[in-house]
């Protein structure tokens, strides 16, 4: 079994969790393993509104018990800010926020002119 396999089904089974509520036991992986934080990015574009919900709740708490190492979901979520979604690029945005790693907040600014109010919205709290 290749690693690219093994990780899709990692994160098929963190999103599973996270759908069905284990959040403190994400939080309990996450706390075990920060080479975890590469998922982040895919968890905030999950479909499933309860995994998008459960990622944000993961990161403020994260932020909360954690504060050195959660800038490593920083990577993931980059790229995000220029996906097709609104809607991801908002909640990338807002994670972001959450971390307030200076740097990617900077990388905020150009989606204060977001095609998306909502989204422009979102980067205007933050910032």
């Amino acid at each position: 079994m290749t690693s690219f396999s093994v990780n899709k089904q990692l994160l098929q089974m963190i999103a599973d969790y996270m759908n069905k509520g284990f959040l403190e036991n994400i939080i309990d992986m996450f706390k075990y393993d920060n080479t975890l934080y590469c998922f982040v990015g895919d968890l905030i574009k999950d479909e499933r509104i309860r995994v998008r919900i459960g990622t944000t709740a993961l990161i403020e708490e994260l932020k909360a018990i954690r504060p050195d190492e959660v800038a490593l979901a920083i990577p993931s979520l980059l790229p995000l800010l220029e996906d097709n979604n609104p809607t991801v690029r908002g909640d990338a945005a807002y994670l972001i926020g959450i971390i307030g790693e200076s740097e990617s907040l900077e990388r905020l600014r150009p989606l204060l002119n977001d095609p998306s109010p909502q989204v422009a919205e979102v980067v205007r709290e933050i910032l």
